[in-house]
């Protein structure tokens, strides 16, 4: 009788600004990706996506693994990890080869991707993905696989995303100090967009905002490829502070009535119910009601999507998004939001749950795992050995897997 296959392993690590969520994934040997270990905890060592206390996130990192590897009975050894902040840019170039052979080949489309990546990058600045949007095979656009096609000339639109060196070392600094090597940093955008959106939405045209704690990420999609990324500097946490301002109490209490009793529409709650919040120092606690709170959060978010319609509208998107957006992340579950947002950009807009693995349900019910699910199933694609049900994880593969990866964001 053969030896039944053991499961294999994939870890992910998304380092937020207001938490640290780790996930351990096991592959099946038919394939599937089961989610078997979850650790959160909150953090305190980073301001806005960015690693400012090395020590602090150092400790929120360690007992969220620590948590994970319990709760799945493994060790993490490597793993995908989030990276995020307004540091964060993109642009979009082209690349062009001539075909040598007269038909299209693996290396030709390895070169036309290096050829569309080799634009010249800031000292600053590191490339974190090159993302193949489509192939123009002899003026014949919107071709996704060129390869085997019969053509002289190759072109490719690719997506460049760029990030800090420094915010990628301390990232990586922080995680290798928790015993763990970092396989492959991967922007939050790509990464809960990946887990809350549909391959159908995807090729009609869809944005996707990650509401975090401390950025909010934009990703757009149309023909089945990213068209545009970016990182605004609101959310969840400017709506933390100006509870804590309005109502003179501190921080940590301020988010605790946020999550609790928090709304974006103001008409959805009943004026007459009242909170009670402590106030700083030895002063008495402070009453106010429910229909207040609501009239302070609204409009932080207000001014977030109108600032996410100048964005889209800036880089000439909002017309490429009939199938709205999707709101997904843990600022993006309070109610009203969903809500607010159609007022406020016009166009339909559903909250985004993680789908696409089984296992624990809190990483199915849960839009603040969102980043880290994806992570998983980014982390599964860039390893097609684990869905053949092969144990082990290495970086090997056939020549038409590291292919389909291009197709999918790996530089």
């Amino acid at each position: 009788m053969s030896r039944r296959p053991e499961p294999s392993y994939l870890f992910a690590l998304d380092v937020g600004t207001s938490k640290v969520a780790a996930l351990v994934g096991e592959v099946s040997p038919e394939g599937k990706l089961q989610v078997v270990g979850i650790g959160q905890q909150a953090a305190r060592g980073l301001k806005k996506g960015v690693v400012t206390n090395i020590d602090a996130t150092v400790q929120a990192i360690q007992r969220a693994v620590e948590n994970a590897e319990h709760m799945a009975n493994c060790r993490a050894r490597m793993a995908h990890v989030a990276i995020t902040g307004a540091h964060i840019k993109s642009q979009t170039k082209s690349g062009v080869v001539a075909i040598k052979h007269r038909e299209v080949s693996h290396k030709d489309v390895d070169s036309v991707i290096e050829n569309g990546s080799a634009v010249p990058v800031p000292a600053d600045q590191q490339i974190l993905h090159v993302l193949p949007q489509e192939f123009i095979v002899d003026g014949q656009e919107g071709i996704q696989d060129p390869v085997g096609m019969s053509a002289v000339r190759l072109d490719v639109n690719v997506h460049i995303v760029t990030g800090s060196v420094s915010a990628a070392q301390n990232l990586q600094k922080c995680v290798e100090k928790c015993g763990l090597a970092v396989e492959k940093l991967v922007i939050s955008h790509l990464a809960s967009a990946d887990a809350v959106l549909t391959e159908d939405e995807k090729d009609l045209g869809i944005c996707c905002i990650d509401i975090g704690g401390g950025t909010s990420d934009i990703a757009v999609y149309q023909g089945g490829a990213i068209r545009h990324t970016a990182v605004l500097p609101i959310a969840g946490d400017q709506v933390t502070n100006d509870i804590a301002v309005a109502f003179r109490t501190p921080t940590q209490n301020a988010e605790d009535i946020k999550v609790h009793y928090g709304c974006a529409q103001p008409w959805m709650v009943q004026a007459e119910e009242v909170i009670e919040a402590p106030s700083v120092g030895e002063n008495p606690p402070r009453a106010f009601s429910r229909h207040m709170l609501a009239e302070v959060i609204r409009p932080r978010y207000e001014e977030l999507f109108r600032y996410v319609a100048k964005e889209l509208h800036r880089a000439d998107m909002f017309g490429r998004i009939p199938g709205g957006v999707v709101l997904t992340g843990g600022s993006a579950q309070m109610p009203g939001v969903v809500e607010l947002a159609e007022e406020v950009l016009e166009v339909p807009v559903r909250l985004g749950l993680p789908h696409g693995v089984e296992g624990i349900e809190a990483a199915s019910r849960d839009p603040g795992l969102a980043t880290g699910v994806g992570l998983l199933l980014y982390a599964k694609r860039m390893k097609p050995e684990l869905a053949r049900g092969a144990v082990g994880g290495g970086d090997g593969g056939d020549v038409l897997s590291r292919v389909k990866a291009w197709f999918k964001g790996s530089f």
